[in-house]
């Protein structure tokens, strides 16, 4: 998929709001803590971190279908005041510790199943991508609700057992978020590739009822997409060989084809590739991941308001 045309006009002005956000989103990261931050606790290491929950507003009516309509860029630097984003860091602590519940079936919303979930891939010295996934979630938290977005995750830590890929596909609707974003790494086998990509499902998911939602909602997944390739790529990233315009377009991922609203998975860099691993393992690589996932949704809704 080719970037939208007429959005990259917009990233001088997306930068400068971004810059009086993100230096308060970095402010509010720091009272996490760095590494292994956390956002919230709950007693089941299973428990997704909902509306309500402690550190979290309580929940706005519900949210719209369809983009980003109901968010409005309001002035004061908070140009995603009135969104509700919903993230979803990548896998768990605790997956690897849990074979036969990580492996269970589940639904994979096109009528067949999906495993509940995995492990997830690492570093060849180690640093696993369920903790990258938890670090830049964490950040690009901070940042957002600095730009006036309210937050709500799949899981609350990165110590617990799943979600399993249903549940966080169902999670954006659910919450009542506007847009889900999922949070992840890649572990190509040969480590001479490196490079991000984005995800989005094709064809569109199946689960919403309403059919020109439906349509909305994989047209605004197509826009998302493109500004988070934009995004990283104002960032300093580029996208992988294997997709070259930074799109690439899955029918078999259960977190994309059970959201209801509109969905990326990203795919932030190769893991096993030595370069980028060595990005991902330091926090000023994770805080550029970070602010370009914000850089994202900012320009989305900036889109979808012109």
């Amino acid at each position: 998929m080719t970037p939208p045309t007429g959005r990259a006009g917009r990233w001088v002005a997306v930068l400068a709001v971004l810059l009086a956000g993100l230096t308060v989103g970095w402010l509010s990261w720091l009272a996490f803590g760095s590494g292994d931050a956390r956002l919230g606790s709950s007693a089941s290491p299973t428990a997704a971190l909902t509306p309500g929950a402690p550190g979290r507003s309580s929940p706005p009516d519900p949210a719209v279908p369809g983009g980003p309509s109901a968010a409005s860029t309001a002035p004061g630097g908070t140009p995603l005041a009135g969104l509700t984003v919903a993230l979803d860091p990548g896998h768990n602590g605790a997956n690897a510790t849990a074979p036969r519940q990580v492996g269970a079936p589940v639904p994979d919303g096109r009528g067949g199943t999906k495993a509940c979930n995995t492990a997830g891939t690492s570093t060849d010295d180690g640093y696993p991508e369920h903790a990258f996934a938890w670090d830049v979630a964490a950040r690009t938290a901070a940042s957002l609700e600095a730009l006036g977005a309210r937050v709500v995750l799949t899981r609350p830590d990165d110590e617990g057992v799943g979600p399993c890929v249903d549940v966080r596909g169902a999670f954006a609707q659910e919450a009542g978020a506007d847009v889900l974003v999922s949070v992840h790494a890649n572990g190509t086998e040969d480590r001479s590739v490196r490079g991000f990509f984005v995800i989005v499902a094709d064809p569109p998911p199946v689960v919403e009822q309403d059919p020109a939602a439906r349509e909305a909602n994989a047209a605004e997944s197509d826009a998302l997409a493109g500004d988070m390739v934009e995004a990283l790529v104002a960032a300093g990233f580029a996208p992988s060989p294997l997709f070259p315009d930074g799109v690439s377009r899955r029918a078999d991922l259960a977190t994309l084809n059970l959201a209801e609203r509109p969905a990326v998975l990203l795919e932030l860099g190769e893991m096993r590739n030595a370069e980028e691993a060595a990005v991902m393992t330091s926090d000023e690589g994770r805080q550029r991941y970070a602010d370009a996932v914000a850089a994202g949704l900012v320009a989305w809704v900036a889109g979808a308001a012109r």
